[in-house]
C-alpha cells in the first residue's frame, strides 16, 4: 500500500510540476503562447516543422500529428432559442508535446505519456448579459485526454467531440451549472487554409501551419444553465492547426476573425500584429462561396478597422471592441459587433474569444450573420511563443 501511494504520489507530482512550469511561463499570454513555451527543450530540431505544402488526407489529418510540438481543435458557434435567446459556445482542446518523437522512449507505465492536454470550455449567455469560462489540463494518457482520426474524436476527461456517424459529430461539455449537448453536421467538408493548408506565418521556413477548417457545421442540441435546458440551433465552425514555432520574433498577436453569413458564404480572415504596430503582410484570410467555391485572400485584398475599444476590468488589457471589415473584390462590407463586450478568457492567462453580430451588405445587397474573434497578444507579446 505505502509503495502504491508513493508511486502515486510521484505521478501527482510530476503532473504538478509541468502544470506549474506550463502556467508560470506563459504570464498573461494567450494559450497558444504558453503552450508553445511551456515544458519543452530550447532545440526543436527534433520536432517537424510546416516547411511547404503538403497533402492532407482525411480521415488521417482529423486525428493528432504528435510529431508536430503544438496542435489544436477549435469549435466555436452560435446558438438561437425559439425563445429568442442567444448563446455563444467556444470548446478548444490543445496538445502539446514535451518532447520530440526522435527523444521519447517507450515506458511501460498506462500513465507515462509525452503530451499534454488543456482545454477551455466557455460560453456567451447574452439574455443573462453573463459570460463564463473554464479550463482543464491533463496528461495524454491512462485515457484521460487524446485524439483519433477514424471515427474522430478529441477529449479531455468528459469534454468531448466524437464522430457518430459520417459528417456528423457530438459535442459535449458540463461544468459547474452549465451543460452543452450539440450534434454538429458538417455539409461542406474541410476547407484548407492557405496555400493547400500550409499557412504562412512568416518569412523563414517554419514560421507556418497546417490549418484546415470545418465552416459550415449545422448545429442542434441542448444548453443547460442551471436546471433550466434550452432547445437551441445554430451554426459551429472548427479549427484544426498544427505546427511547430510559426511566429515571428517580431510578431505580437493577432486578429481572428470566422464570420457565417445568411447568403450561405462564410469568411475568415486574420492580421496578425507587429511590435512596430504594422500589420504583417503574410496576414491573410478565405472566402467560401455558398456553392463552395474558395477564394483566397492576402492582406491587400481585405481591410479591418477598429471602430471602438473596450477595457478588460480582469486583465487590464484594452482589446478593439467593434470592427468594419471590407473586401472590394466581392463587394463585400461588413460591420461586426461582439454580443457581449466581456467574453475575455481569464484562467490561466488571459486573452479575449467571443461570439459577434454581422450586419452588411454583399454586392449591393443586405447580408447578416454571427460569427467568432479571437484577439492575443494584448495582454503581453506574444514575440517567440508560438
Amino acid at each position: 500500500m505505502r509503495k502504491t501511494l508513493l508511486i502515486v504520489g510521484i505521478i501527482l507530482l510530476a503532473l504538478i510540476l509541468v502544470i506549474a512550469r506550463i502556467f508560470a511561463r506563459g504570464g498573461g499570454k494567450p494559450v497558444q503562447a504558453q503552450l508553445v513555451s511551456a515544458a519543452a527543450p530550447a532545440d526543436i530540431s527534433g520536432f517537424a516543422r510546416a516547411d511547404g505544402p503538403r497533402r492532407l488526407a482525411f480521415p488521417a489529418d482529423f486525428g493528432p500529428h504528435p510529431d508536430f510540438q503544438t496542435e489544436w481543435w477549435y469549435f466555436t458557434g452560435n446558438l438561437e432559442a425559439k425563445g429568442g435567446q442567444h448563446f455563444g459556445y467556444q470548446l478548444t482542446f490543445f496538445r502539446r508535446a514535451l518532447l520530440p518523437p526522435t527523444d521519447q522512449q517507450p515506458r511501460p507505465s498506462d500513465w507515462a505519456s509525452s503530451q499534454v492536454y488543456m482545454a477551455h470550455f466557455a460560453l456567451t449567455d447574452v439574455s443573462a448579459a453573463r459570460y463564463q469560462a473554464f479550463e482543464r489540463l491533463q496528461r495524454g494518457a491512462a485515457g484521460l485526454a487524446s485524439a483519433q482520426a477514424a471515427p474522430f474524436q478529441v477529449w479531455l476527461e468528459d469534454w468531448s467531440v466524437v464522430e457518430t456517424a459520417p459528417n456528423v459529430y457530438h459535442l459535449h461539455a458540463a461544468q459547474d451549472n452549465l451543460q452543452l449537448d450539440l450534434t454538429l453536421t458538417d455539409s461542406k467538408g474541410p476547407i484548407l487554409q492557405g496555400d493547400q493548408g500550409y499557412s504562412q506565418k512568416g518569412p523563414q521556413p517554419g514560421q507556418a501551419s497546417y490549418y484546415y477548417s470545418l465552416t459550415h457545421l449545422v448545429s442542434d442540441g441542448t444548453v443547460q444553465v442551471g436546471q433550466e435546458s434550452t432547445i437551441v440551433h445554430g451554426l459551429s465552425w472548427m479549427d484544426h492547426e498544427f505546427s511547430t514555432s510559426a511566429l515571428a520574433k517580431d510578431q505580437v498577436g493577432w486578429d481572428w476573425f470566422s464570420i457565417q453569413l445568411s447568403d450561405g458564404s462564410q469568411l475568415m480572415v486574420f492580421q496578425i500584429r507587429k511590435a512596430d504596430g504594422s500589420l504583417d503582410p503574410f496576414s491573410s484570410g478565405t472566402w467560401i462561396a455558398q456553392n463552395g467555391e474558395i477564394r483566397h485572400l492576402s492582406l491587400s485584398d481585405f481591410d479591418i478597422q477598429a471602430l471602438g475599444t473596450w477595457k478588460s476590468p480582469h486583465s487590464g488589457a484594452t482589446y478593439p471592441a467593434r470592427w468594419s471589415v471590407k473586401v472590394p473584390q466581392l463587394g463585400l462590407d461588413l460591420q461586426i459587433e461582439p454580443w457581449l463586450a466581456d467574453q475575455e478568457l481569464n484562467v490561466s492567462y488571459s486573452y479575449w474569444e467571443g461570439a459577434v453580430r454581422v450586419q452588411g451588405q454583399r454586392l449591393g445587397q443586405p447580408v447578416s450573420g454571427n460569427g467568432y474573434v479571437e484577439l492575443t497578444g494584448y495582454t503581453g507579446s506574444m514575440s517567440g511563443q508560438f
